[in-house]
């Protein structure tokens, strides 16, 4: 599903992420854990073809990422509260992007119907903009969004910050529902390496912009982790 070549990142004389060689397969739930400089948003923002590598290429689903837009209609992301439009409301905003992704607004409805306990009774029918929204009320509203139109790739970065205990448990059931499917390919970074350990079938760790490891995850593979970082 994709496909990661030769892929560097460089600012000035600064190699920020350099990747020879990684595969995604479709249908797989992916974890992307590192330290703070790791390269894990900037891998995530090439991926979504925000900043331009320097080197090397990204395929999705056969596409060039930074040559064509046509993964965008089967690809959808949250990274951070910028991807909102602030002076919408929720509602607001998840028609606009449902209009974009071909859905009606009954289409709509009907799987924020299915978030009602993610919402927790914070998000819909407040007469609040976004903007006004707490950091974690943002969050769950771009997590749901990147959800509408059935998108075959979905890319959340650092998803389970800023909410509270009670929403953690309900975004790694949702996580773990979407992965069972088989069909949607979930890509997750995170410092929190509990979740992503009990969410994520595959975990890659980088360090200074490299992959250092690739890990199918096991009863073992979160000792194995706070060895590595905790060493």
């Amino acid at each position: 599903m994709i496909t990661v070549q030769n892929l560097t990142k460089r600012y000035g004389e600064s190699i920020v992420l350099d990747i020879e060689n990684l595969e995604i397969p479709k249908g797989q739930s992916f974890g992307l854990v590192g330290n703070n400089g790791a390269g894990k948003t900037t891998f995530f923002s090439l991926m979504l073809d925000l900043i331009q590598p320097t080197t090397g290429q990204i395929n999705n689903n056969g596409v060039q990422v930074d040559a064509s837009e046509a993964w965008k209609p089967f690809t959808s992301a949250f990274i951070d509260e910028t991807f909102l439009i602030g002076y919408l409301t929720p509602e607001e905003y998840f028609y606009f992007i449902g209009e974009i992704r071909g859905q009606n607004k009954a289409d709509v409805d009907n799987l924020l119907a299915g978030f009602a306990d993610f919402f927790h009774g914070e998000i819909l029918g407040q007469k609040k903009y976004l903007r006004d929204l707490s950091k974690g009320n943002q969050k769950k509203a771009g997590i749901v969004a990147s959800f509408i139109g059935n998108p075959e790739v979905i890319i959340l970065d650092e998803p389970f910050a800023n909410l509270d205990p009670t929403t953690q448990i309900r975004l790694k059931g949702i996580i773990k529902e979407l992965a069972a499917s088989r069909e949607v390919t979930v890509l997750v970074s995170s410092h929190d390496l509990i979740h992503v350990t009990e969410v994520c079938e595959r975990i890659v760790v980088l360090s200074k912009g490299e992959l250092v490891k690739d890990i199918q995850t096991s009863n073992e593979t979160l000792n194995e982790l706070e060895v590595f970082f905790g060493g």
